[in-house]
């Protein structure tokens, strides 16, 4: 299936501006740096873009900053989350704060999803 060009352009686009707590964790999960496993950063699934992204362990790894904490874009994370989930792919969703501030469990955390055999 073919991505649509407009969600190409953006994801590249979300690549060159990243958070701050996006850059840090891409620092730790690039080059399979955690545990061997291969992640992608702004990766396009179901036409949307999610912020990391394991493909052979389906495991999708968000980063929410204070933009989240609105009503409306939690409904939205909400609804694009239960899509996600019915087509069989795991979420961990991480405040932005938790990657400066507890990096050693965030590490963990993720290390012990991928580690799992979800089938």
């Amino acid at each position: 299936m073919k991505i649509p060009d407009h969600l190409v352009k953006r994801s590249r686009a979300l690549r060159r501006k990243q958070t701050a707590a996006e850059y840090r964790l891409w620092s730790l999960l690039r080059g399979k740096k955690l545990g061997g496993y291969k992640i992608r950063r702004q990766h396009v699934l179901l036409n949307y873009i999610v912020d990391f992204f394991c493909f052979s362990e389906k495991l999708i790894i968000e980063l929410d900053g204070p933009i989240h904490n609105t009503q409306k874009v939690r409904e939205y994370d909400k609804r694009r989350q239960d899509l996600l989930i019915a087509n069989g792919y795991r979420i961990l969703r991480f405040k932005n704060a938790d990657v400066f501030q507890n990096e050693a469990e965030v590490l963990s955390t993720i290390l012990q999803a991928l580690d799992e055999n979800p089938s």
